[in-house]
């Protein structure tokens, strides 16, 4: 026998056992409307359904809970902004994410599992397997990667657990195509990894690097036609080591003729104040020595910083010029502190060509701006001297009205090219730098996995868009999206995931 309550028939048979546990989903739901309604008593609906009250009242109950909670006024911040399919690999996409993106812990991910999601089944030893199996696919993207491209590379030795990692740098595009952990950094180990690079395409132009040795001597075995320029961050960051050396000791000859001073006018007429006499005179001697070599060698480090080795200012010729003129004031006052002096000045008397290898580029940019634009290139070169000027100035904007009457309706567009040639003349490696600063937050990775989770961060690097950038046309592109000019997948696509998209 069937009875029909709304819609929704019910089997029946009298007070059967299994008959609460037959009803289905849609027939729940018309029992459960029929006894809100009060059409008709319970107690005959549960007789004719063969179920008991209490199973009537049950189904009623959960019934008015759900019409309750949907209907319920939440705050906004409540609402249920989407859902999320958590599968296996959208789990795997997350670990991933808090390592790489957010350098997360192994242990922190598995917290976060637990404590966000209530999964409780991934452990460190999960989080180590996701890790390795993404750095073999990494590996595989990286070897494909085409490297023609690159023109311009920079080269360091970092390290980490004194453990030294090779890195290079396109300096265009700051693609890394080199950061590998090395036993050694001399001459055979990294010839071994520029040879391997270059059957992989890379032919550069030229290098930028400081003076290590090993890797001066590799580039010049293993690319012997291709010039390492010198760079002039770390010849600028040392003298200016030795200016803070000198200014801190004049400083320290002051405090120490005041302290005499003030012993002297507590001292009585004898012999004592004699001797403090002698002993502040001579301290005095010493602090007008002290200043005047602090000073000195200030205005030399202001020189070789602002005007030799900047991107904007002279040509090459008259930069040699006034490279060896530093050189020189430095040798005459080197016997006042030779210990800190001596060695910087042998490292920039030897490093003089390749410190201002960027000036010639920079020349013969400059030359065919003159060519391209029909001007003639003393003009050019001063359009490009003025750009180290200061715009606070009125020499500045002097300079600049002179050159306008010179340059009419030509200035602006001078102007622009001299900038872009400025731009494109690399003069230091500071993108290693920044990249030993990247791969620094990652270094947990390797008490985990080894040298291999280089590898991964590469790969995450090389493929991970720039949110900001002080260049422009960095902004929302990955290194190697500028590199090749062309768009590629997410990093978790080229990884072989299929990321979660809100419709």
């Amino acid at each position: 026998m069937v009875q029909v309550i709304g819609d929704f028939p019910f089997p029946t048979s009298a007070f059967s056992r299994t008959a609460a546990r037959n009803l289905g989903v849609k027939a729940r739901v018309a029992l459960s409307l029929a006894v809100l309604a009060g059409a008709e008593p319970v107690t005959h609906l549960a007789q004719r359904l063969g179920v008991s009250t209490k199973f009537c009242y049950q189904q009623a109950h959960k019934a008015a809970d759900s019409l309750a909670e949907a209907f319920a006024d939440r705050p906004e911040d409540e609402q249920t902004l989407f859902e999320l399919p958590v599968t296996r690999p959208w789990i795997e996409q997350l670990v991933l994410s808090l390592v790489l993106t957010c350098h997360s812990s192994f242990r922190g991910v598995v917290e976060f599992l637990a404590t966000m999601f209530g999964y409780r089944k991934m452990s460190v030893g999960g989080v180590s397997n996701i890790i390795q199996r993404a750095v073999a696919k990494a590996r595989q993207v990286n070897q494909a990667q085409d490297l023609s491209g690159i023109r311009i590379g920079a080269h360091d030795e970092i390290f980490q657990a004194n453990q030294p990692v090779l890195v290079g740098i396109d300096v265009d595009s700051t693609f890394c195509y080199l950061l590998q952990a090395a036993e050694h950094r001399d001459e055979t180990t990294w010839g071994y990894y520029l040879l391997e690079l270059q059957e992989r395409g890379l032919n550069l132009h030229h290098t930028i690097a400081d003076g290590g040795r090993g890797l001066r001597a590799g580039q010049a075995a293993a690319w012997p036609n291709v010039p390492c320029h010198a760079d002039v961050f770390h010849a600028e960051y040392q003298l200016g080591q030795v200016v803070c050396y000198l200014e801190n000791r004049a400083a320290g000859c002051t405090k120490a003729v005041e302290v005499l001073q003030r012993k002297l006018g507590r001292s009585r007429q004898d012999g004592t104040r004699e001797k403090l006499a002698q002993e502040l005179e001579s301290a005095r001697r010493e602090q007008a020595k002290a200043i005047a070599l602090a000073r000195d060698i200030r205005l030399l480090a202001d020189w070789l910083q602002k005007d030799v080795l900047a991107g904007a200012g002279p040509s090459r010729v008259v930069r040699q010029e006034l490279f060896d003129f530093i050189v020189q004031e430095l040798v005459q006052r080197e016997a006042l502190c030779p210990h800190r002096i001596q060695p910087v000045r042998k490292m920039l008397q030897g490093q003089r060509d390749d410190l201002l290898a960027f000036a010639g580029q920079l020349d013969a940019r400059l030359a065919q701006v003159a060519r391209d634009l029909n001007v003639p290139e003393y003009l050019v070169r001063a359009v490009c001297e003025l750009q180290a000027g200061d715009e606070n100035t009125c020499v500045y904007w002097q300079e600049e009205a002179r050159l306008r009457k010179k340059l009419p309706n030509l200035f602006d567009p001078v102007q622009a090219a001299v900038r872009q040639a400025i731009a494109r003349t690399p003069r230091a490696s500071s993108l290693v730098e920044n990249r030993n600063s990247c791969v620094r937050n990652y270094f947990f990775l390797r008490r985990r996995i080894g040298d291999d989770y280089l590898e991964l961060l590469r790969f995450y690097l090389n493929h991970h868009c720039y949110l900001r950038s002080e260049r422009p046309e960095r902004v929302g592109k990955s290194p190697a999206q500028l590199l090749n000019g062309k768009s590629h997948p997410h990093w978790l696509e080229l990884l072989g995931y299929q990321r979660f998209e809100r419709n």
